[in-house]
This record gives C-alpha cells, sequence and structure tokens, in this order.
C-alpha cells in the first residue's frame, strides 16, 4: 500500500529542502521518499541526511563525474554539461519501487494536501494509470479533454481526437518520416499544436503512476530525456486502454508548482543574456547551507525574485538576471502555464 516518492536532484539543495518539506506538509498515508542525486556536493547532501534521517539518498553512476564538473565550472567556468541524463539509474529505480510511484523532481513542490493511500485506493478502484497532481496552471488543454468527475476529488481528463496509430506510423508522425506530418497536414487532419496534445497522456513532474506505465514512457530512453519518443510510448499504451475512460485522470484541484526562475544548468536555457545559473545556484546553495536562506519563503508560492537578489546582488548582474527569468517565464507562459 506504500507510495514511493521519487525525486530526482542535481545541485540545488535549497529547492531539494523545500520540496521535501512540502511533502510532510501536504503528504499523508503510507509513503517513502527516496532522492536520485546525480550531483548535489556532499556538504549539500550531507544537510539534507542532517535534516531528514529517513529519507533514502542514492546516487547516479555519473556522481563523481558531476560532482567534478561542478568544482570545474566554478574555477573556470567551464560549462557543466546538463544534456547527460541518467535516465537509466531513474529508471532502475522506478523499476524496483512500488506499485503506484510519484516521480518528481526538486524544483516541485505539494502545495495542497493529498493522501496517497486514498490516490491508491481510487486509483485502483477506477483504473487509473496517471492521475495528474499539476498541471502548471495550463487550463488550455480542457478542450482537448473530456472531463467528467469520478469522485469528490477527481476527474476523469480522457485524451479526444488523437490520432492512435502503430508504432511505425507514430513515429512517422513525430518525426515527419516520409512526409506524414506534412501530408496530414495539408489534408487539415492536423495542425501545428496537434503533437502538444499528447502531452496530455504524459507528466515528467506532477504525476501519480502506476508504475508499469510510467517505465513504458520511459523505456529506451539512452541517456537523454526524449519527449517524442516518450509521447510515441505513451501513444502506443494508451492506444491499447482507449476505452478505458479513466486511464488518465487528475485531481480537481492543482496540487503542485514548480519554479519558471530558475534552472540547474544553463545547458537547456541558454538565452544569451550575461547570466550564470550555475553561479547564481551555487551563491544560493552557500546561503543555505549557513542556514542563511530560508528553503521555505513565500511558500506555496515559488520564492519572491527580491529574496533571490538579497543574496546574489554582489556576484550576479541583476538586470541580466531579470531579462533571463523574463524569457523563461514567457516560453511557458505562451503554452498556456500560469507562472505566478
Amino acid at each position: 500500500m506504500m507510495t514511493e516518492i521519487l525525486i530526482k536532484s542535481f545541485n540545488r539543495p535549497f529547492y531539494l529542502d523545500r520540496c521535501i518539506s512540502s511533502i510532510y506538509l501536504n503528504v499523508s498515508g503510507s509513503f517513502k521518499i527516496k532522492v536520485l542525486d546525480d550531483g548535489t556536493p556532499k556538504k549539500y547532501l550531507d544537510k539534507i541526511r542532517e535534516k531528514y534521517p529517513e529519507v533514502e539518498i542514492r546516487l547516479s553512476g555519473s556522481y563523481e563525474k558531476k560532482i567534478e564538473a561542478i568544482a570545474e565550472n566554478l574555477k573556470t567556468g567551464k560549462a557543466v554539461n546538463g544534456f547527460e541524463i541518467p535516465t537509466k539509474f531513474w529508471y532502475e529505480n522506478v523499476k524496483t519501487a512500488s506499485e503506484y510511484v510519484i516521480v518528481t523532481e526538486d524544483d516541485v513542490w505539494f502545495t495542497t494536501p493529498i493522501n496517497v493511500d486514498n490516490l491508491q485506493e481510487q486509483a485502483r478502484k477506477f483504473d487509473i494509470n496517471l492521475l495528474k497532481l499539476g498541471w502548471l496552471g495550463n487550463e488550455n488543454e480542457r478542450k482537448d479533454l473530456n472531463l467528467s468527475s469520478i469522485s469528490g476529488d477527481l476527474e476523469s481528463a480522457q485524451p479526444k481526437e488523437l490520432l492512435l496509430l502503430n508504432k511505425k506510423l507514430m513515429t512517422a508522425f513525430f518525426h515527419n518520416q516520409y512526409k506524414f506530418f506534412t501530408i496530414l497536414y495539408k489534408l487539415k487532419i492536423v495542425d501545428n499544436l496537434t503533437p502538444l496534445k499528447y502531452w496530455s497522456l504524459n507528466s515528467i513532474l506532477m504525476g501519480f503512476y502506476k508504475k508499469d506505465y510510467w517505465l513504458d514512457i520511459w523505456k529506451d530512453m539512452d541517456g537523454k530525456v526524449d519527449e517524442k519518443k516518450q509521447l510515441i510510448n505513451a501513444s502506443l499504451f494508451y492506444r491499447r486502454n482507449k476505452n478505458n475512460p479513466n486511464f488518465i485522470s487528475r485531481l480537481k484541484t492543482e496540487a503542485m508548482k514548480t519554479t519558471f526562475q530558475s534552472s540547474a544548468t544553463n545547458s537547456y536555457h541558454e538565452y544569451g543574456f550575461d547570466f550564470d545559473v550555475n553561479l547564481f545556484n551555487y551563491l544560493i546553495n552557500e546561503a543555505w547551507l549557513k542556514g542563511e536562506f530560508d528553503a521555505m519563503e513565500n511558500f506555496p508560492k515559488d520564492f519572491s525574485i527580491d529574496y533571490f537578489k538579497s543574496f546574489v546582488s554582489e556576484k550576479i548582474n541583476i538586470p541580466e538576471f531579470e531579462k533571463w527569468v523574463n524569457k523563461f517565464r514567457i516560453q511557458y507562459e505562451e503554452m498556456g502555464c500560469n507562472t505566478n
């Protein structure tokens, strides 16, 4: 009956602290927390261990290499390669986890009380494979879902109007092989927004999953987060279960949030501004280690930007930092997310 909550973590212990604190504040029932860390320096993890001795911390096979890369970055400025992703490490840990799992990341936190025993009971009763606990405030997808209440706190979120084809054709669709997507576009069967609709089948950060479905989505990732492959895998699994109206469901009220003003590395958010996210994280990490930075400041909202500024203003170009954050936010707002 226990639910394992697995937190993917990399070098932002101040967010990891917030994430774990929010679990103990808002999650009830039988659960165990496991941190899957890929490169948070030992001194920071030791503080997490001291504060949360019951939390199990597991280190990836590339942990030492990542630690060295972080140290080298601080010394010489050499970029940390954020594209080396420990997907096999995550996969193996989920594979041996409980029947139902929550797989999240260190910069995500719980904002509303949930009981995981109750969620498991309902997942079994209604045959739910993915229960979305949050959706980034994005209500745009409502028009692409058949929403119907199934209990006091849950609603079925059955996707509609998805092309559910075999593996070869789904691969051709997402990669436009043989001009397949182009042909469908010209026939007005799809438009440029159609691929985004498949995210109704997945939740990278905020899903309460039946383990088998998560494993199927993440199989064959080969050391990178291949979102197209995830959506192909999800569509193939869902195709076999499309007659189950509750296969994808969600809470009626979101219970999780994430940040839109921080990143683990520059790799995915290199916007050309004079802002070093690695130095930024180091300065906040150190303040947190010394007990000066409050991991629950402004909770349940994200840290206030002025609070961040008060710890980094001497070494970070603040106007460039603000431009970076604004660019980061706009990317998600254009997809319909609420970044407040």
